[in-house]
């Protein structure tokens, strides 16, 4: 059996390797018994350990392989500094892969208890200020580690101390500033901490009716109700005036105007505007009326309100609304449906 081996080999080295390995395994796989025996009494540690393993899977895998270079062979090679710091970038890398992981399942699992614990326009306050948070975390921990990954060469700290000794990094961050995707990021933070709109609001934005589906740190996305996608910078909801229709609540006024001729029956109108509403399963229960708004020229305009639980049941009630009545004028009172007259006057007789 030979007995000449070293650590500072090459045989060294992949024999450090290898058992770096075994134990980076060994540890692994406690943790994954661990988890499972603990989500037996909390069960979202089960997903949490799926949600991260490939993330920690490549940072052990790196920071073992490193190590095992750093105590064999490799470390007394010209190369080796370059190497290293290769792998420093790579540990940084991963370990922020590793931390993101770990940050969004959070904030996915808060946000999945706020949906059940609140409804209407405070859930979405809360989901909209908490996917705006976790977007600036995310962020904000790229940011830092890419400054990580800069600041690992000597060049880039020297460059990076003599710009924040200097006087002239106050102009430059107010340069930044001024810039349009800054700005958009400070409104994205803006609208979202404001409450002036929220996931799942239903807005009309230049002259498109729809629904807010995503605020990203510097854009918003609003659904239309024909499945096309608005997006809009937003600096654009802190300087435009926007409609909304969910601001407080989801329940909304729907109205149905009604241009008839001077004939029509009111009192038998209410009637059955009164049956058709109270038939429908799209009126929340809360008020209707009508009303004649309006006399003049040649027809009057009766105007028909109604309250619903939310934007969509108010759409389908104002359909349905107006179809039917629609339909009991022609057949009960065709002479109340508008019409055109026009006085000719007395026949002139020729000298």
């Amino acid at each position: 059996m030979p007995t000449d081996f070293s650590w500072d080999s090459w045989v060294g080295t992949a024999a450090s390797i290898a058992i770096l390995t075994v134990i980076s395994a060994a540890a692994l796989a406690v943790l994954a018994l661990a988890a499972s025996l603990l989500s037996r009494r909390v069960p979202w540690v089960r997903d949490l350990a799926r949600r991260v393993r490939n993330a920690m899977i490549a940072t052990t895998a790196v920071v073992a392989i490193w190590i095992a270079g750093a105590i064999s062979e490799p470390a007394t090679q010209e190369w080796w500094p370059v190497v290293s710091r290769l792998f420093l970038i790579a540990t940084i890398l991963t370990g922020s892969w590793l931390l993101g992981a770990s940050i969004s399942f959070g904030f996915e699992r808060l946000m999945a208890r706020e949906e059940t614990l609140l409804v209407g326009p405070e859930a979405r306050r809360r989901r909209t200020q908490l996917l705006v948070i976790h977007r600036l975390v995310l962020v904000t921990i790229a940011v830092l580690s890419l400054g990580a990954v800069l600041f690992s060469f000597p060049e880039m700290r020297a460059v990076g101390t003599s710009l924040l000794a200097s006087a002239g990094i106050v102009s430059i961050i107010a340069g930044l500033a001024a810039q349009s995707i800054l700005g958009n990021l400070i409104a994205g933070v803006q609208v979202a901490f404001t409450d002036a709109i929220r996931v799942g609001d239903v807005v009309v934005v230049e002259g498109e009716w729809g629904r807010v589906g995503e605020i990203n740190l510097s854009y918003v996305v609003v659904y239309i109700w024909d499945e096309r996608r608005l997006v809009i910078p937003c600096s654009y909801f802190t300087t435009t005036p926007i409609e909304t229709w969910t601001r407080r609540s989801d329940k909304i006024l729907g109205t149905v105007y009604l241009d008839l001729d001077w004939r029509v029956p009111m009192d038998e109108l209410r009637l059955e505007f009164q049956r058709i509403v109270e038939a429908s399963p799209a009126w929340d229960g809360r008020s209707y009326d009508s009303a004649v708004t309006e006399a003049q020229g040649g027809y009057v305009t009766v105007r028909l309100v109604m309250s619903a639980k939310d934007s969509g049941d108010q759409w389908t009630l104002r359909c349905e609304v107006r179809e039917k009545m629609i339909g009991w004028l022609q057949r009960e009172h065709p002479e109340a449906l508008p019409r055109t007259r026009v006085d000719l006057g007395a026949p002139q007789l020729a000298d």
